[in-house]
């Protein structure tokens, strides 16, 4: 069967998702693997490299191997059960693992700039180590529960006729323990990283602004990031969170969650501008790229956020401010 319109234009946006973002977040892995290999990396550039695994694993696992293909079949699953349990499980992982890793890097951030001298005196390549090690074990343990449920034993059968669809055709013995992880998971996952980071980069902001001497373009390059991991959360993230608690409180999956699996997407691309305006290692990546006529976007992003074509940069941006 062919897919429909609807279909073939979350294909679309599948499709350029990895397009744009596996490219850039292989350049931004090269250059994080570059810092943390140096003797003394810094915090801020162990936990860029943890999201930009996170969104590799997002990518490759979710979007080359399995959801184009859902789109391609009108989301009815042609492959076996246990790929579609690894789908949910890298999903969610994915998700959940970039929510607490901007939360690190927006706290990271606010703490060079809102205590500079106590920040330089304590900054430790083990506590970036740490909390990505801490992330990880945390999301992959909390989300191992998508597998279970995937799994779990009913006396209810599913209807005969009905389409194979991946983590979404439940029983009602599985309904009932799917809609409480959706909401439990979408708390401490989502809402309060949230939080926390709007916290931070509602302080940096205004601390820079309070600072006369700060660089006009470097206020640009705080606003850019800002907006950039704003737009992660609001856009990117939230419709598919929301529609946990919709979901929860009407018992029924509503049509409009294959759009917001859609949006969640999108943080693959958006997330290599979070890297470009954190530190100068991405900025030298994507220069180099460019002078080497291997790549346009380091160009187009500093056109967008104002900043000079000839500037450089030596650190994250914590010590460029």
């Amino acid at each position: 069967m062919a897919p429909s319109p609807q279909n073939l234009g979350l294909l679309l946006v599948y499709f350029l998702s990895f397009l744009f973002g596996l490219p850039a977040n292989l350049l931004a892995l090269w250059a994080f693997v570059g810092c943390v290999c140096q003797p003394h990396p810094t915090p801020i550039h162990i936990l860029l490299l943890s999201l930009t695994l996170a969104d590799l694993l997002l990518l490759l696992l979710l979007l080359l191997l399995f959801k184009m293909v859902e789109a391609v079949h009108n989301f009815a699953w042609p492959l076996e059960n246990t790929l579609c349990a690894l789908t949910g499980f890298g999903f969610y992982c994915g998700i959940y693992c970039s929510t607490w890793l901007l939360v690190g890097i927006s706290v990271e951030r606010y703490c060079s700039v809102a205590f500079p001298v106590q920040y330089k005196l304590n900054r430790r390549p083990v506590y970036g180590v740490i909390a990505a090690v801490a992330i990880w074990i945390l999301s992959f343990g909390h989300c191992r529960v998508v597998i279970i449920v995937q799994y779990l034993p009913t006396n209810s059968s599913r209807e005969a006729n009905s389409r194979p669809v991946c983590y979404d055709n439940f029983t009602q013995e599985q309904l009932r323990v799917v809609l409480l992880v959706r909401l439990e998971l979408c708390l401490p996952f989502f809402f309060i990283p949230m939080g926390v980071t709007i916290f931070c980069y509602w302080r940096l902001v205004r601390i820079l602004l309070s600072q006369s001497q700060v660089v006009t373009r470097k206020h640009w390059r705080t606003v850019a990031l800002v907006v950039a991991t704003l737009f992660n959360f609001l856009v990117c993230f939230r419709p598919y969170n929301v529609s946990h608690v919709v979901v929860f409180f009407h018992k029924t999956s509503e049509r409009w969650r294959v759009c917001a699996v859609m949006l969640t997407a999108l943080n693959a691309c958006i997330d290599p501008l979070i890297l470009y305006f954190s530190s100068s290692a991405v900025h030298r990546a994507f220069d180099k790229r460019l002078q080497s006529g291997g790549a346009s976007l380091a160009g187009y992003w500093r056109r967008q956020a104002g900043q000079p074509t000839a500037e450089r940069g030596n650190g994250s941006l914590g010590a460029a401010i």
